[in-house]
C-alpha cells in the first residue's frame, strides 16, 4: 500500500506543472514560493537547535501562535520553523511573525522530498497539528530519530473510517507517532485504535487566547460608517448558506429597518460567486477589498481579505457559524467565543462536537436546527445585542492548557538536549 501512495505521489509530481499554473492563477498558490513544495528552500537554515510546527492551513496556524510566543522565551530554542500547506496561512502567519521564527510551504509527501526537507532543516523536534497526517514524512522523521509528537489531535468519525479501511497500512502509519495530544475523547480512542503507542490528555489548544487578541482594532473610519446600525456575523460560510443568510437579513430587515450583515465565506476565492448571488436576491453588497465605503442602504459587507475575522467579531455581538447547515460538519467556535460573541449554529456540528457541548452548556452557543430556528435566534439575539460575558470562562480554560503544553514540550526537548 506504501508503495502504491508513492506511485500515485509521483504521478502528482508529474502534472504539478500544470496544477501549480491552475493554482497560481486562481490565487491560491504563490507564484515564487511555490518551489517550497518541491523542497526547494527559500530561507538559509539558522545554527542551533530548531524545533518545527506543521500546520494544514489558516486555522491551525492561528492555534499555535501563543504557544509559540511562549516558546521563544526557551533560550534554548534558536529557531522555531512553522510549514504549512495554504497561501492563506502563510498570509495570516506574517500579521503574527516573530524572531525566531521562519515559514516555508509543506513539501509534497514524496519520500526524496521529505528526506531534502529534513536533511536541509534538521529538526530536533517535529509537531504536527490537529489531523496532519503524512505517510513518507513520518517515515523520514522516524528514520532519522527525530521525536515526533501529534499536538491537538483531531480525529472525525470520517477520517477514522478512511483510515481504518487500510488498518494495516493506517496502524504502521500511527505507531510512528512517538506522544499524540487528542484534543477531545473521539480522538483519543480513534487514536487507541490506531495503535498510537503513547497519548495524553492536556486539552485543546484553540482554547488558548493569542496575546493580540485584545489589541485588535478595525479603523475608526469603519466604525463611523456603520455605528448606530444593528449588525450581525456569518462567519465561515459555505456554499448556500451565504444565500440563506441573505434571506434571513431581508427577513430581519422588516423589524430592523438599518440591518447590517457581515458575511466572511470560509473561502475567500468564492466572493465574486457569492455577491452575484446575493445581489439576485436585491440586496446591496460591498465588497470589503474594493474599498467602497458602507452607505445607508448596502445590506451585505462581504469580507474577502484574509486573517481579519475576529476584528469583526470583536465588533459583532451576534455570530452565525457557517458549515454546520450544509453537512461539513461545523466550524471551530471558539475564536468567537473568546471574544463575547453569541454564537449561533446549524445541526451540524460533527467536528466539534464537544466543544460546542461545552459552549452550549453556558449558552454561548445556540442551536438552530432548521433556518425558521436560525432566523428566530439572530432576531432575539440582536435585540438583546450585547457581548456574552460567559466567555472569560473561556479565557481560564485556555491559560491553562497553554502552560501545561508549553511545559511539556520544553520538557521533551530537555529530554533530547541532553541524548544529544
Amino acid at each position: 500500500m506504501f508503495f502504491v501512495y508513492q506511485i500515485i505521489i509521483i504521478i502528482l509530481i508529474i502534472f504539478s506543472p500544470l496544477i501549480i499554473l491552475i493554482r497560481i492563477l486562481k490565487k491560491k498558490e504563490h507564484h515564487l514560493r511555490f518551489k517550497e513544495k518541491f523542497s526547494l528552500n527559500s530561507k538559509l537554515r539558522p545554527k542551533g537547535k530548531l524545533i518545527w510546527f506543521h500546520g494544514a492551513s489558516v486555522g491551525e496556524i492561528l492555534s499555535i501562535i501563543p504557544l509559540v510566543k511562549n516558546l521563544e522565551k526557551n533560550n534554548e530554542i534558536k529557531t522555531i520553523l512553522i510549514t504549512s500547506s495554504t497561501l492563506s496561512s502563510s498570509i495570516v502567519y506574517e500579521k503574527y511573525k516573530s524572531r525566531k521564527t521562519i515559514h516555508q510551504f509543506f513539501p509534497i509527501d514524496s519520500f526524496f522530498l521529505t528526506k531534502k526537507f529534513l536533511d536541509y532543516w534538521k529538526p530536533t523536534m517535529a509537531i504536527f497539528i490537529d489531523s496532519e497526517i503524512w505517510p513518507s514524512m513520518f517515515e523520514n522523521i522516524k528514520q532519522k530519530k527525530i521525536p515526533l509528537l501529534l499536538l491537538n489531535a483531531r480525529i472525525t468519525k470520517r477520517s477514522f473510517k478512511r483510515w481504518i479501511k487500510f488498518k494495516k497500512i493506517s496502524n504502521y502509519i500511527f505507531s510512528k507517532i512517538d506522544i499524540a495530544y487528542p484534543q477531545n475523547r473521539e480522538t483519543l480512542n480513534y487514536l487507541k485504535k490506531l495503535k498510537v503507542l503513547k497519548i495524553k490528555i492536556i486539552g485543546n489548544l484553540k482554547f488558548s487566547e493569542n496575546e493580540k487578541e485584545g489589541l485588535i482594532q478595525i479603523n475608526k473610519s469603519f466604525t463611523d460608517q456603520i455605528k448606530n446600525r444593528k449588525i450581525w456575523c456569518a462567519s465561515s460560510t459555505h456554499s448556500n448558506e451565504e444565500e440563506i443568510c441573505g434571506q434571513i437579513h431581508l427577513n430581519l430587515k422588516k423589524k430592523y429597518p438599518d440591518l447590517l450583515t457581515i458575511i466572511i465565506p470560509r473561502h475567500t476565492h468564492r466572493s465574486e460567486e457569492v455577491k452575484n448571488d446575493l445581489e439576485k436576491l436585491g440586496l446591496s453588497v460591498v465588497l470589503r477589498s474594493s474599498k467602497i465605503p458602507i452607505k445607508k442602504r448596502t445590506d451585505i459587507y462581504l469580507v474577502d481579505t484574509y486573517g481579519e475575522t475576529k476584528k469583526f467579531y470583536k465588533i459583532c455581538n451576534t455570530v452565525f457559524l457557517g458549515g454546520s447547515v450544509t453537512k461539513h460538519g461545523g466550524q471551530n467556535p471558539l475564536e468567537a467565543a473568546r471574544l463575547g460573541s453569541t454564537i449561533i449554529h446549524g445541526p451540524n456540528i460533527d467536528n466539534f462536537k464537544e466543544v460546542y457541548e461545552l459552549l452550549g452548556d453556558t449558552n454561548i452557543t445556540l442551536k438552530a436546527n432548521n433556518i425558521k430556528k436560525l432566523n428566530k435566534l439572530v432576531y432575539y439575539s440582536l435585540r438583546k445585542d450585547r457581548k456574552n460575558t460567559k466567555f472569560l470562562k473561556i479565557k481560564k480554560i485556555g491559560k491553562k492548557i497553554l502552560t501545561t503544553t508549553t511545559k511539556e514540550i520544553n520538557s521533551i526537548l530537555r529530554d533530547e538536549i541532553k541524548k544529544a
